[in-house]
């Protein structure tokens, strides 16, 4: 659901770009997008990546917000 690739600019600086792979939902944010972009951003080198590109498979949109569907089986408090 989300891929990270960097690409290597010079001998010691990467530029990170973090896909979020759910175009059939237009990249709508549920509980597994949400975990995986905490963990991808968590192991990202800070001391190679200076730049990290945030965008969104598919051609209709970058992120739709919160995955309603996922919202409707919460409990309410």
């Amino acid at each position: 659901m989300v891929k990270c690739q960097l690409y290597l600019i010079d001998k010691k600086i990467f530029i990170g770009i973090v896909t979020i792979e759910r175009p059939e939902a237009l990249n709508a944010l549920n509980t597994a997008v949400l975990n995986e972009l905490n963990s991808t951003f968590a192991n990202i080198n800070l001391e190679t990546t200076r730049v990290v590109i945030l965008t969104g498979a598919g051609t209709k949109s970058f992120v739709a917000g919160a995955d309603i569907s996922e919202m409707s089986h919460l409990k309410q408090h």
